[in-house]
């Protein structure tokens, strides 16, 4: 096989599966009398391997994976693998959190703040709270307050006091601190509740997405070591 016909079949160049070959993403070639590169079905089937995984691993990732295997080295492809499957449960469980937190919340829109910012003893009294639990929801990245350059005092403004009465209603609501913070992190990207509610649906659909693509790629990668592992036996019986 050429390259070109390796690349005809997903559309690429054939400069591109020699680079993908140069790269180590396939495994090694013989070369013609002429010099020039021969393939195999091997090849090919690693090439849909590598671009399987691209779709789940990113082309980094998958082309680290192809490497350990083409080195023989499927322990760290393997845990590569793994990783990646670790940070999407982790990307799953953060989504779930900030949809409970945002389904927890009650209806109840807080009375907006008008006039000059508040102080911390302010803000402390219309939440009920001591001013030490505002401090540390700062530290926490809760509420980010904006300092007074005259005085150095902190100034609580419109979106602050709002970030701090949603962060009373989850923590009475028993969400830890770092749940809090998650949340109005992804609050403050999405740009209000019924923006988060829409990014929340997209995220579901891209964790859905990717987590099909990793299982495209798991397959691929596995009809590719079958293959591998039959050339070998293969060899060895000759």
């Amino acid at each position: 096989m050429r390259p070109i016909d390796l690349a005809r079949e997903h559309g690429l160049s054939a400069q591109a599966i020699r680079n993908y070959d140069d790269a180590g993403i396939l495994p090694p070639t013989e070369r013609s009398e002429a010099g020039y590169r021969i393939y195999t079905p091997v090849h090919a089937q690693a090439l849909r391997a590598f671009l399987a995984l691209r779709g789940g691993h990113g082309h980094q990732q998958a082309m680290e994976i192809m490497r350990a295997t083409n080195q023989g080295d499927t322990e760290s492809a393997y845990r590569l693998i793994d990783a990646a499957h670790v940070a999407l449960l982790a990307e799953r469980g953060t989504r779930t959190e900030v949809a409970m937190a945002l389904g927890s919340l009650s209806t109840t829109t807080p009375t907006p703040v008008h006039g000059r910012p508040l102080t911390v003893g302010e803000l402390a009294r219309r939440l009920g709270v001591h001013p030490a639990t505002l401090r540390t929801w700062e530290t926490a990245g809760i509420v980010r307050p904006e300092r007074d350059r005259a005085t150095g005092y902190r100034r609580y403004e419109p979106d602050c006091v709002r970030d701090a009465e949603i962060a009373r209603q989850l923590r009475r609501g028993g969400y830890l601190l770092r749940q809090v913070a998650q949340f109005i992190e992804s609050l403050r990207e999405a740009g209000g509740a019924d923006a988060l509610r829409a990014f929340l649906d997209s995220w579901q659909d891209r964790l859905t997405v990717r987590s099909r693509n990793l299982l495209a790629g798991a397959a691929q990668l596995d009809t590719y070591l079958t293959l591998l592992d039959q050339t070998q036996q293969g060899r060895t019986a000759r």
